[in-house]
């Protein structure tokens, strides 16, 4: 299974997953539409987005222009397995082989029409860079591309090894950037959004959906200052791996380019930039049409029960949330595909973890047996996370 894949990933650190063209395009469609200039005048940087190699940065350098972009930096590092080896700006025969394996940076502020043909692309993109790629190798100065030192201490150790998200160099790029935009390693997510810091920072990066449960992140949360993206919310989706790879996992394979890629299920997008999908109020019945109509099993002709350890109700399913109960209701973490600020309030979490970190909030809690740490109880077994919200009225 895919999802026995990525966790063997995280354990391995083997979790150098890249990100398709279309997945980029129609996420960040979403934005544009909702608000044309939302990039316009930004600097975004791509940490961990090897320049040659990422779809993030041929996305976005294509359409420097189009979204009115201030500047884009892409930043590669070190001990990337993939780093100049494959899903490759260039073609073969235009490709300038750099043997040090050293990280890059790349600082566009401009992009120009190479090849005079009355528009920018790809094409363009490769011109340009080819030029700063060959004054790179040959030693001399580029205002384009250069190298990445790292965190080196005077006793000699690199702290970070260069083009490390936590390297000082990159910190000072994040510093100077309005939106943070990548698919973090999973291993390092919470560290990530950490360094990040969505109080502050615009950002648009990719994780799993489980990562909602996670101390660190569900506060930020259920404070309104992360929520999740517009086109991805369920299902799985394929992603590119480095050579090096095992091919695993069912669904896994290569594509007609000879690129290996894993199919992941339940990632998502987390950002803090506004989309339209997070406006639109859910459709609901009223809890007597539930229990008469639901399409569910566990809800028609039955009831919603009670959680024996939380003042709240059990609602499995977020098409069976009642638009007529006023009280705090437990609902899968995959409501927040569909969560709209203004139509519910989110109170807090009931998760493995609750007890714990203290997250569910001001909500009354009784420890129960069985609960494992503070998952909601109906009849004695133990649910999965649940988000606990309330109606706005």
């Amino acid at each position: 299974m895919a999802n026995k894949n990525l966790t063997n990933a995280k354990i391995a650190k083997k979790d150098e997953f890249y990100t398709r063209w279309e997945e980029i395009e129609k996420e960040v469609n979403a934005y544009l539409e909702y608000n044309k200039n939302v990039f316009r005048d930004k600097t975004i940087l791509l940490p961990a987005d090897d320049p040659f190699e990422s779809n993030f940065f041929k996305f976005f350098a294509v359409h420097f222009n189009d979204f009115g972009l201030k500047r884009l930096i892409a930043t590669s590092y070190d001990s990337s397995p993939v780093v100049n080896t494959q899903l490759s700006l260039f073609d073969d025969e235009n490709q300038v082989t750099n043997t040090s394996s050293k990280a890059y940076k790349i600082d566009l502020t401009h992009v120009e029409d190479f090849d005079h043909d009355g528009r920018f692309n790809i094409e363009d993109v490769e011109k340009m860079l080819n030029e700063e790629k060959y004054k790179l190798n040959h030693g001399n100065k580029s205002t384009v591309l250069s190298y990445l030192k790292g965190d080196e201490e005077p006793d000699g150790i690199n702290r970070f090894v260069p083009g490390d998200f936590r390297s000082k160099e990159v910190t000072k790029l994040k510093n100077k950037a309005d939106i943070i935009v990548t698919n973090p390693p999973f291993s390092l997510f919470r560290e990530f959004v950490k360094w990040v810091n969505p109080k502050e920072k615009r950002l648009l990066i990719i994780g799993n959906v489980n990562a909602i449960t996670y101390k660190e992140i569900f506060p930020l949360i259920k404070d309104n200052f992360l929520w999740l993206g517009s086109s991805i919310h369920s299902g799985d989706r394929p992603f590119y791996v480095p050579d090096n790879y095992p091919l695993k996992a069912s669904g896994s394979g290569v594509d007609k380019n000879g690129r290996k890629f894993i199919r992941v299920k339940g990632v998502r997008w987390f950002t803090n930039l506004d989309h339209g999908r997070r406006h639109q109020p859910l459709s609901l019945m009223s809890m007597a049409d539930n229990i008469k109509f639901s399409k569910h099993k566990e809800i028609r002709g039955k009831s919603y029960y009670h959680y024996i350890n939380y003042d709240a109700i059990e609602v499995p399913f977020t098409d069976a949330i009642p638009d007529d109960y006023d009280g705090i209701m437990g609902v899968p973490i995959t409501f927040l595909d569909k969560y709209n600020p203004s139509q519910f309030k989110i109170i807090g979490l009931a998760a493995g973890n609750s007890r714990k970190t203290g997250l569910y909030g001001d909500i009354k809690y009784k420890p129960s047996k069985v609960d494992r740490g503070g998952c909601g109880v109906v009849n004695g077994k133990r649910k999965y996370a649940r988000i606990l919200i309330k109606r706005i009225k």
